[in-house]
């Protein structure tokens, strides 16, 4: 028997955890340990054993990666943007992994100025990842930066655009995000800690200076907040937003004057939520207070900014969610979201009557896009839907006329939007309430049960997932797949209450909608528990981890992408990235009602001896997100407690981190093992 085609056995190590007069015992906490050739080890034994089993799909997964990369424009570009007097692009050349930024001097006709050419900044790198750009009010000079590990720890430096020399500044391990002030001499960046990452400082930088020389400006002492630093769009204010999952507070100062100090916006009250717009003499303020669950428009004078100076502008509505506003010189552009849906509503200044962009899919996403420039009457928005390419519209807010800029192409001559359906579709919840499902599949397929189906969802954070296209997907798709995306509590979808009904102490409603969801898709016919998959990645792969603990038979097959699985003892390490600024989503296992709650869904700590689905889970060895431990933990508790025959799988980057490979070419690798999982249980081919 060739020891290769035998899965990998983790030595077992009893680690005694003790909380609340309860006591867990983990066998496989050694693995918390990267530096350990042991660890090592045991996730390259994991690879091979995968790569030994996956060895019969190796070309197919070429083919569908060659498949992928066909639909794909390779020499493609944005729709270039005017900001202070410039075009701005950002393209991609054939062959190359990487994208090209350049700008233009106030005609697209004008000469091309290369500014960074990520292929050239890879080049002997095995991830790399540009961070923000900041371009010098006199547009003499841009702030980058980089990380070359994919642990989101940045370093920023600074070109000059008229020489391309890379001036003497290196700010390093830092968060990559930085702005100017109006003076091109000096850049507020922020911070992380070098433990947990949580970015807690401030800094204020000279040109010239070294980095031990950086003034710090603001500290973040409360360990459930991070902190940020942003640039008003009218380019006279700049913030420094702190911000917990339930808590904001802003800091604001004259970018005209960066020696001065910031003054205090609104304080930090807990449970008020608010973002700051600065227009005229005025900023205006989406925020929550008075209990506007789903938001609501106030404005302040700029010199009177607490919230007992707010006024209202648009109230709440107990079934309209405030997304976020865009301000113009001539209009205010709302983008709310109700039933589900995006909209997008124009509002004149000038006191004319207010209108919404009409969109008539029946699912789709609609998104305001790059709108940098505060004088003009063009609202720039992308839309799409799950069969509908993206497309970059222009809309002229004064004479309604509509230009679509760009329109994705699918290359290959084979895709017609036409071929399939999209669905919007209602399941009802074991609690009563209606949750959508948005559904894409080729037109002629029957409902017979007999049906492959990839379900997906996230279902964490408010954050809402949209019913939006993919080129890749379309290899499913076209070999007989449906596919399905739950809009399941714990996101937004449907407003803010969808949200705090998903979390906390409601925490297994996410786990009970999409498995409810899954039941309602089966007695429709358009699967059956044997065609059934379901995928999630992060705070979704917590979603996988439970959903195969509770109803394992639902499921044919699961896709785990850097999983959140070991809820109890990552939410009580506060050493780890994220945690302590998580106590609003997921509660604070140091309370003993959290404790006992997480503890009855967390995935890890809830395997036991029955049957699981087949299982594919990808992590990264340098995930800063989801510590690659959580997976290999999950798979090695996994590997000796099922039952079942089915393929359990543990993939682990060794070079990437919780975004995956990087590289346009390299993430369709990635998504081809995925895809190569599901088809290959299906024995599907062509």
């Amino acid at each position: 028997m060739n020891p290769k085609t035998q899965p990998p056995v983790a030595k077992i190590i009893p680690h005694t955890l003790e909380i609340h007069g309860h006591t867990r015992e983990d066998n496989y906490y050694w693995l918390n340990n990267r530096e350990n050739p042991e660890v090592i080890d045991y996730l390259n034994k994991e690879n091979e054993y995968y790569n030994v089993l996956t060895a019969d799909t190796k070309d197919f997964q070429k083919e569908l990666f060659e498949e992928m990369k066909s639909r794909i424009k390779e020499d493609d570009q944005s729709v270039p943007y005017l900001y202070n007097g410039y075009y701005y692009i950002t393209r991609f050349e054939i062959g190359q992994n990487y994208p090209i930024y350049s700008r233009k001097k106030e005609s697209l006709s004008a000469k091309e100025e290369i500014l960074f050419d990520c292929n050239e900044l890879a080049k002997g790198k095995s991830y790399f990842q540009l961070g923000g750009l900041s371009i010098s009010p006199d547009n003499t000079m841009a702030i980058f930066s980089f990380d070359s590990v994919g642990r989101r720890i940045y370093t920023i430096q600074i070109k000059n655009l008229i020489t391309n020399e890379i001036l003497s500044d290196k700010i390093e391990n830092v968060t990559g995000s930085a702005v100017w002030a109006n003076d091109n001499h000096t850049i507020f960046y922020s911070s992380q800690d070098e433990v947990t990452l949580r970015s807690d400082k401030i800094f204020k930088h000279k040109l010239g200076d070294k980095q031990e020389l950086d003034l710090l400006v603001y500290f973040e002492k409360d360990e459930t907040f991070n902190v940020e630093i942003a640039k008003s769009k009218s380019k006279k204010y700049l913030a420094i937003e702190s911000g917990s999952t339930l808590t904001t507070e802003y800091q604001i100062l004259d970018a005209n004057t960066p020696d001065e100090k910031f003054k205090m916006f609104q304080k930090r009250v807990r449970g008020l939520e608010y973002t700051v717009s600065h227009y005229g003499d005025s900023f205006y303020i989406i925020t929550n207070k008075d209990k506007a669950d789903n938001f609501k428009l106030m404005k302040t004078h700029e010199t009177a900014t607490s919230k007992e100076n707010w006024v209202e502008v648009i109230p709440h509505r107990e079934d309209v969610l405030l997304e976020d506003i865009e301000i113009f010189k001539n209009f205010l552009v709302v983008e709310e979201r109700a039933n589900g849906l995006n909209t997008i509503k124009i509002i004149p200044w000038s006191g004319e009557e207010a209108y919404f962009l009409p969109f008539e899919s029946e699912t789709y996403t609609a998104n305001t896009s790059s709108n940098v420039d505060f004088d003009t009457d063009i609202l720039r928005y992308s839309y799409q839907s799950l069969a509908t390419p993206s497309s970059v519209i222009d809309f002229n807010m004064k004479t309604k006329e509509k230009f679509i800029q760009k329109e994705q192409q699918v290359l290959g001559g084979k895709f017609d939007k036409n071929n399939y359906k999209e669905e919007r579709v209602w399941a009802t919840a074991r609690d009563g309430v209606k949750v959508p499902i948005s559904l894409v599949y080729k037109k002629d397929l029957i409902k017979n049960g007999k049906n492959p189906l990839l379900q997906y969802a996230y279902g964490s954070y408010g954050y809402s997932i949209d019913a939006s296209f993919s080129s890749t997907r379309l290899s499913l798709l076209d070999r007989g797949f449906i596919f399905a995306i739950s809009h399941i509590r714990g996101g937004e979808d449907l407003g803010r209450h969808w949200y705090e009904n998903g979390k906390l102490l409601k925490k297994k409603n996410t786990f009970f909608d999409f498995i409810d969801c899954s039941d309602y898709l089966i007695k429709q016919k358009y699967t059956s528990a044997e065609h059934l998959y379901a995928e999630g990645g992060s705070a979704g792969g917590l979603l996988m981890g439970a959903i195969v603990n509770m109803a394992p038979e639902l499921y044919n097959g699961i896709i785990a992408q850097v999983a959140f699985v070991d809820v109890v003892t990552t939410m009580l390490d506060e050493t780890i990235p994220l945690t302590t600024g998580e106590y609003d989503e997921w509660g604070n296992p140091n309370q003993k009602k959290y404790y006992n709650y997480m503890l009855s869904y967390s995935p890890y700590d809830n395997v036991k001896a029955q049957n699981y689905p087949n299982m594919y889970i990808s992590t990264g060895l340098h995930d800063s997100q989801v510590q690659y431990w959580e997976p290999a933990k999950w798979v090695a508790k996994l590997r000796v407690l099922k039952i079942d025959a089915n393929v359990l799988f543990l993939d682990t980057n060794m070079d990437a981190g919780h975004g995956g490979a990087s590289g346009r070419f390299e993430a369709l690798k990635e998504l081809a093992k995925e895809f190569s999982f599901l088809l290959d249980l299906e024995k599907i081919k062509k």
